[in-house]
């Protein structure tokens, strides 16, 4: 395959991005790495690759927000009248994410590419998770007597499938949002993509949003039908798109050699022989105790990297109850809202969802990644606390301080995406290839910590009329975040606010000034 651009190392041969904030490259404000020999990229992907890897891409996220939204339908379904069965569920997979995340960035880092995908797609382990956990939701809807005091066990089972898949999620998300995508291009390849390529970053996380709105409306009208045909479904979906998801990531992976190079060196730390001689107990706590210690240093180093601001003040966007996810919803039904309301409302916001994977590519286009999504955050900020304002000034009025809140949420969501896809952008190019999966899973691990704290926020508040409380704590995390996406930006680029050069260079104006009145006084004197 030969490229579709020619090679030169002139500046004009660089993507905009790159020249879009000159003072941040002429004054040397930037934090990262200075790459020297980085070659320019291709303004577009491969087609063909491309829709391989769209492809794959969609079914694994299409499969994940399915059985995602399918299984809380499931659980309301099949233990109706109490939402212990679903806090477990939703509490094991957090914790999961939390505590399994270095392991899940290690193996990444460390795996063969396509290996790591194929694990994550599911032939090893999320389809299996997903067809274990739709046959026993598929036992549990049915109900046999006999499976009555097995009711306890089936549930933990559950919650274990649930946590391999969360992290088979994880996994997929990081490998190839953050990895595949960001492989560069050679003298005899085009490149998947890389960070002047956003549209490419913003297409998949199109594919995100849209399976995201039309996923759990697809799984929801046929559980409407019958939920144990809807589980029927979704395990026929889960099996029957594995093999095409599968052979078109393969395809990807062999038709770009640079997806085939190691990205680090064997680990050497593996045990001696001697080691093998030992009792299993001494070699699992030997296991362990490193995986701890790799965990700790990977959470150090997290904190120590230049892109640490921006990827912590995304993943504590994840504060939020104003999300019109379960809690949200469940409010606005006590404030007045029926299922229709919510639904239009709902599907409103992924729509601007959408809408920011074209408005934040249009802006980083024009300013860069760094000031598009300092002005995108302040777009998030400032459509929250209008929606909160409103809906603190009518507390008599629920149906309008709720619309106030619904309006302002629906608003946000431009902020929020554009944010995100911009933060996505600063880490593909600020985190080496060989630490991409550790950064990246340490990130998603903060991001469930931050979910677990908004669901604690409505177990305290657990009552409708105390919302406001939980909002409040939302729209803190959400200013919390701006403010150190803002000292990032200061730290990136010295300044916040572009100042005129005639205003900014000392005595300029001064000189302006006389300048101006020695012509007044030469025609003064004609």
């Amino acid at each position: 395959m030969t490229a579709h651009t020619t090679r030169s190392s002139t500046p004009s041969e660089y993507s905009p991005l790159l020249s879009a904030d000159p003072e941040a490259v002429d004054h040397g404000h930037s934090t990262f790495p200075h790459r020297q020999h980085e070659p320019p990229v291709a303004n577009a992907p491969p087609s063909r690759l491309a829709r391989r890897l769209y492809i794959s891409h969609f079914l694994s996220t299409w499969n994940s927000r399915v059985f995602e939204f399918g299984a809380v339908l499931y659980l309301a379904s099949i233990y109706p009248g109490t939402l212990l069965p679903m806090s477990v569920y939703a509490l094991s997979r957090g914790v999961a994410a939390i505590l399994l995340a270095p392991a899940v960035g290690h193996y990444i880092d460390t795996g063969n590419r396509l290996q790591v995908v194929r694990v994550s797609i599911g032939a090893v382990l999320q389809r299996i998770a997903v067809s274990a956990s739709c046959v026993i939701f598929y036992l549990l809807a049915i109900g046999l007597p006999a499976l009555s005091e097995m009711d306890s066990i089936l549930l933990i089972a559950l919650a274990l499938f649930a946590c391999i898949e969360k992290l088979c999620s994880i996994m997929n998300l990081v490998s190839v949002e953050r990895d595949w995508v960001r492989i560069e291009n050679s003298s005899e390849t085009i490149t998947i993509a890389s960070r002047p390529n956003i549209a490419m970053n913003a297409q998949m996380r199109r594919i995100d949003l849209i399976c995201k709105l039309i996923g759990p409306l697809a799984i929801a009208l046929v559980d409407g039908v019958s939920t144990k045909f809807a589980i029927l479904f979704n395990l026929g979906m889960n099996m029957g798109s594995v093999v095409v998801e599968y052979f078109s990531i393969a395809r990807v992976y062999y038709e770009v050699p640079e997806l085939q190079q190691p990205k680090t060196k064997a680990d050497h730390d593996s045990p001696s022989r001697e080691s093998d001689q030992q009792s299993i107990m001494a070699r699992l706590w030997h296991y362990w105790h490193r995986l701890t210690r790799k965990a700790l240093d990977d959470f150090a180093s997290y904190f120590r990297h230049p892109v640490f601001l921006p990827s912590f003040a995304g993943a504590l966007l994840y504060l939020t109850v104003l999300s019109f996810a379960g809690q949200m919803v469940t409010w606005l039904l006590s404030t007045g809202y029926d299922s229709t309301q919510v639904g239009i409302a709902r599907t409103l916001a992924v729509a601007f969802e959408v809408l920011a994977t074209w408005i934040a590519p249009w802006l980083m286009g024009r300013i860069g990644p760094t000031r598009a999504g300092l002005w995108l955050a302040n777009w998030q900020i400032a459509s929250l606390v209008a929606g909160l304002s409103i809906f603190w000034m009518f507390p008599d009025q629920p149906l309008i301080s709720a619309s106030g809140l619904v309006g302002g949420t629906i608003l946000s969501r431009v902020g929020l995406r554009g944010f995100d896809l911009c933060v996505q952008i600063l880490v593909q190019e600020g985190v080496e290839a060989e630490n991409r999966g550790n950064f990246s899973s340490i990130e998603a691990a903060w991001q469930n910590a931050f979910e677990i704290g908004s669901f604690i926020s409505t177990i305290v508040f657990s009552q409708p009329d105390q919302f406001e409380w939980p909002a409040l704590i939302s729209v803190i995390a959400v200013g919390l975040a701006g403010i150190l996406y803002t000292v990032f930006v200061r730290m990136q680029r010295g300044h916040l606010i572009h100042v005129p050069k005639w205003i900014a260079t000392p005595g300029m104006l001064q000189q302006t000034r006389e300048r101006c009145i020695d012509r007044i006084s030469s025609a003064s004197d004609f």
